[in-house]
This record gives structure tokens, C-alpha cells and sequence, in this order.
């Protein structure tokens, strides 16, 4: 279905943002992919389903590395046709003690790296007529917890941009929509386990079960395969005319 398209992932190197490049790839779109840690592994997992795989790692705090890593897959491969905006960090503290560092640094990357990407991105798409931008925001954009101040601000000014961004093209070919997961057992989701089982000398099964009960009634992660099918359905001609949606796929935590 998306064969001969390029889609630019940030944040792809693991969790979310690896499960929507593979299942982008396994539609047939070249994959350009960003973020820290290991590169050669994900990018031969992504690689693995036939298509071009190519990388940047752009600091995604820094707007002129955003904007140099557009140019980058521009010139890999033409264009983007599909902007997936996943990169995020995470820190939990009472505001009173949040460190202004650690604020700065969660806006910068969770929200303002959006705008930044999405700015750079949206002309070629405009010209072209088509294009699909997929912001990875979080039940956290719309709805809050405590001690999680900068990211829901982050994630619920995601959800803003999106609507912004799908209006302002609304009479053209390009559309902009989020993703709202519940809890999804990334890297750093993980580590909130681990503290909870260090914290409450559990087990890690228990502290899992434990972060599920307080939020999520499903009792189960949402998975980084199920993310990746509905980045594809917005890729679809299904998904034409679904814009400034914020989609969340949460196991009913936002309708309690």
C-alpha cells in the first residue's frame, strides 16, 4: 500500500516508535529512522521486510538538527511522505520539586520536536499533495496524572498541534492525527515497573499488575504492533478524511 512512499520516524530505535517503522515498512515504505542507543539492530529489523532503511540521529531538542534531518531523508529518498513524531523522555516529580532542566529538556523533545519536524516537513507535502503526519502524543494529552506535570503538558499541547495542524490543511491531501496509547511496556515503562518493585518489594509481575489496576481497566499493555496497524490505517485511503482525531488506545482508561 505504501510502496515508493518515505516515512521519517523519530524516537525509532525501540518501542513505539520501532513497531510503526516496522509496520510502515511492512506496507512497503522506506523507513528513515532516528534516536539513541542501538541502530544497527532496529534498522536490520526494519530492513528485514525489504525496503530502504536509512538513519539520522538528530538531537531532537535541537531545531537545526531537526530541520538537517528532514533534508537528510529528503535527499535519501525524495521526500517525506510520512512524518510519525514519537521521540520522547519522561521524568516524575511533585511540581515543587520538578528540575527546571528536566522541563525544559521534556518540552523540547515531547512537544516543540513536533512542531519543529512538522514545520520542515509540511511543504514538500503540500506540493505533492499527499502527505500524513502521525504525532505520538499519550492518554496523557488527554487526561492527567500527578507528579507528570511537564509530560501531560507536553502531550496535551501535542494533541493541540495536531488539531492546528489537520485544519490549516484540511482542503488538501495531507492530514495530521495523534495517537493516544495507554500504558505500552517500552523501555521506559519499564523502568516505572522496576522502581514500583523496588520501591514496594514486589515482584516485577506484581508491580506490572499494580500499574495496569490504578488506570488502565483492560488490565493489559497496549503493543507497539497495534500502534504500528493504526499508523497504517491512517496511511490508508480508509484514513483520508479521519483529521485532527487524538486516538487513543488506552483499554478504557480515558472512559471512566
Amino acid at each position: 500500500m505504501l510502496k515508493g512512499k518515505t516515512a521519517l520516524v523519530t524516537g525509532s530505535t525501540s518501542g513505539i516508535g520501532l513497531g510503526i517503522a516496522k509496520a510502515l515498512a511492512a506496507q512497503g515504505a522506506n523507513i528513515v529512522m532516528n534516536g539513541f542507543g542501538d541502530v544497527d539492530g532496529p534498522k536490520a529489523e526494519v530492513a528485514a521486510f525489504g525496503v530502504k532503511v536509512a538513519y539520522h540521529g538528530a538531537d531532537m531538542s535541537k531545531p537545526a538538527e531537526i530541520e538537517a534531518m528532514i533534508t537528510y531523508a529528503a535527499e535519501q529518498f525524495g521526500r517525506v511522505d510520512i512524518l510519525v513524531n514519537n521521540a520522547g523522555i519522561q521524568h516524575v516529580a511533585r511540581i515543587e520539586n520538578f528540575p527546571i532542566e528536566r522541563w525544559d529538556a521534556i518540552i523540547a523533545i515531547n512537544l516543540s520536536s513536533a512542531f519543529h519536524a512538522t514545520r520542515a516537513a509540511l511543504p514538500a507535502m503540500q506540493t505533492a499533495g499527499w502527505g500524513r503526519i502521525i504525532n505520538v502524543a499519550s492518554v496523557h494529552g488527554l487526561v492527567a496524572s500527578a507528579e507528570k506535570s511537564a509530560y501531560v503538558t507536553a502531550k496535551h499541547g501535542v494533541v493541540g498541534l495536531t488539531k492546528v495542524t489537520a485544519l490549516e490543511n484540511a482542503t488538501t491531501g495531507v492530514t495530521c492525527n495523534a495517537i493516544c496509547p495507554g500504558w505500552v511496556l517500552t523501555p521506559l515503562v519499564q523502568k516505572q515497573v522496576d522502581a514500583k518493585a523496588a520501591t514496594l518489594g514486589i515482584s516485577n509481575d506484581e508491580a506490572k499488575k499494580l500499574l495496569l489496576g490504578e488506570k488502565e481497566p483492560s488490565l493489559q499493555f497496549t503493543t507497539p504492533e497495534e500502534l504500528g496497524a493504526l499508523a497504517v490505517f491512517f496511511c490508508s485511503p480508509a484514513g483520508n478524511n479521519v483529521r485532527g482525531v487524538a486516538w487513543n488506545m488506552d483499554g478504557g482508561w480515558v472512559a471512566q
